[in-house]
């Protein structure tokens, strides 16, 4: 298989690592190899693209710019390779995902899952992140696309795939007020309920509802963790005030029961599968939006 010039390569390496001895042992090759390729760059070009001092290598404004065409050099060779693939009736491709945390389990693992059951030769990058950070990352086309809550309107941001996820409460099995179809705040308060804390966004969407319920949060326990919650909940601590992506795994695997709030308690949030405007899928990337689309597309018939 081609493959990227030795120095783009290595100059890549070094940057991230900061270290010609680190990024040696992560290439396999020798350090000096390493060193030869940068020093005959910077003697070819005129300009020193790093400075060396005593706790490594740092870039220089000239280097910084050198990065930056590295980098592009890089995703413009992959995407021409599975471009050539594409040709030649290969699946072959690498596919940049971002998603927020509570999809860290569930069903873009199986999505990906069945993908490379199906196209052995795909490879994936997959990233979880706080929703802001997985909106960045989508806006500045840092991956193919991601699945995030509630986007903003955007002309830069083309939503492919929504779905409603509701709020409710979620409880250990066999909790009193698990066989209700639906509940209201005030039913879990005397049940020691425990209530999601900025920066999740569960958070932003309850605001309203403590207010129109009078709830004084300053008298309940908090938290600003999704994983520390059903950690709390599954010990018998209290209930939870949750989204029901937030549990799907857990209700799934039958070790947490969810009560929706009654309709009109609470805005749902919105899963979104999102990709920037600009930019240009590759036939594999277009494999895995259309797989997690069916997965989203799922999700109303489990609720």
């Amino acid at each position: 298989m081609p493959t990227l010039s030795r120095f783009t390569r290595y100059f890549i390496e070094v940057a991230q690592r900061g270290s010609i001895r680190k990024a040696a042992e992560t290439l396999h090759v020798s350090a000096s190899a390493i060193d030869r390729q940068i020093l005959k760059a910077e003697d070819d070009l005129g300009v020193k693209l790093f400075e060396r001092l005593p706790g490594g290598l740092r870039l220089t404004a000239a280097g910084e710019l050198m990065l930056v065409t590295a980098r592009q050099s890089e995703k413009a060779f992959q995407r021409t390779l599975e471009q050539l693939d594409e040709l030649q009736g290969l699946r072959r491709g690498h596919v940049d995902i971002a998603m927020i945390d509570a999809l860290s389990e569930g069903f873009v693992a199986a999505a990906v899952a069945e993908l490379v059951g199906q196209y052995p030769r795909l490879t994936f990058g997959l990233r979880t992140a706080n929703n802001q950070d997985v909106l960045s990352q989508v806006l500045a086309a840092e991956v193919d696309f991601g699945l995030l809550l509630d986007p903003p309107p955007s002309g830069d941001l083309q939503v492919r795939s929504v779905t409603d996820i509701p709020l409710g409460i979620a409880m250990p099995v066999g909790h009193p007020l698990s066989g209700r179809s639906a509940v209201q705040l005030g039913d879990a308060l005397s049940h020691r309920l425990l209530l999601p804390a900025e920066p999740l966004i569960v958070h932003q969407h309850a605001k309203v509802l403590y207010q129109r319920q009078h709830v004084d949060i300053q008298r309940l326990t908090s938290c600003n963790d999704v994983r520390t919650m059903r950690s709390l909940i599954r010990q018998g601590v209290g209930v939870g005030l949750l989204s029901w992506l937030d549990v799907a795994s857990e209700l799934e695997a039958g070790t947490l029961a969810f009560v929706p709030l009654k309709p009109g308690h609470a805005e749902p949030l919105r899963l979104s599968l999102c990709v920037a405007s600009h930019r240009q899928l590759s036939r594999a990337a277009q494999l895995a939006l259309e797989a997690m689309q069916a997965r989203i597309e799922r999700i109303p018939a489990r609720l």
